[in-house]
């Protein structure tokens, strides 16, 4: 069990030697070479979600809409409590097994308020799908009046 601190950063790689944000997150290791990393920008993630150079192995935020995002966070959530379970199974320490069950609950609770969450947000855009539907119905019906 390892929880892994990533950020965007940004590359000097740009027109004009303006700096360019990353397109993938990458924890500080894997950014020092490439640029100045965005400390606004911190997510934490189970270290199973990185490949071998530090960078994140999912895709987040690389123009996907806020349920995707929201989608991965629940995913990465529930990855890490699994990583709490396991690490509990394994330790002989009742002390240490009893921290890692309440990381775990904690994860798990975090991950079913997102799955809330996205579910809302579904809710709102079908809504406003059907709203804008009805309002082009209408539109269409006043023109053929």
């Amino acid at each position: 069990m390892c929880d892994v601190y990533i950020y965007y950063f940004k590359t000097s790689n740009g027109p004009d030697s303006k700096g360019v944000l990353s397109t993938r997150l990458a924890t500080l290791d894997a950014i020092k070479s490439r640029g100045e990393p965005v400390m606004e920008s911190q997510i934490v993630v189970d270290h199973t979600e990185l490949d071998a150079e530090g960078f994140l192995v999912s895709a987040i935020g690389n123009a996907s809409n806020a349920t995707d995002d929201i989608a991965f966070q629940i995913w990465s959530l529930e990855l890490r409590a699994a990583s709490r379970d396991n690490a509990a199974l394994a330790s002989a320490d009742r002390i240490e097994q009893y921290m890692l069950s309440l990381e775990s609950r904690e994860l798990r609770k975090q991950a079913r308020n997102l799955k809330t969450r996205r579910k809302e947000m579904r809710a709102s855009k079908t809504s406003y799908r059907t709203g804008s539907t009805d309002f082009a119905q209408l539109e269409r019906g006043l023109a053929t009046e």
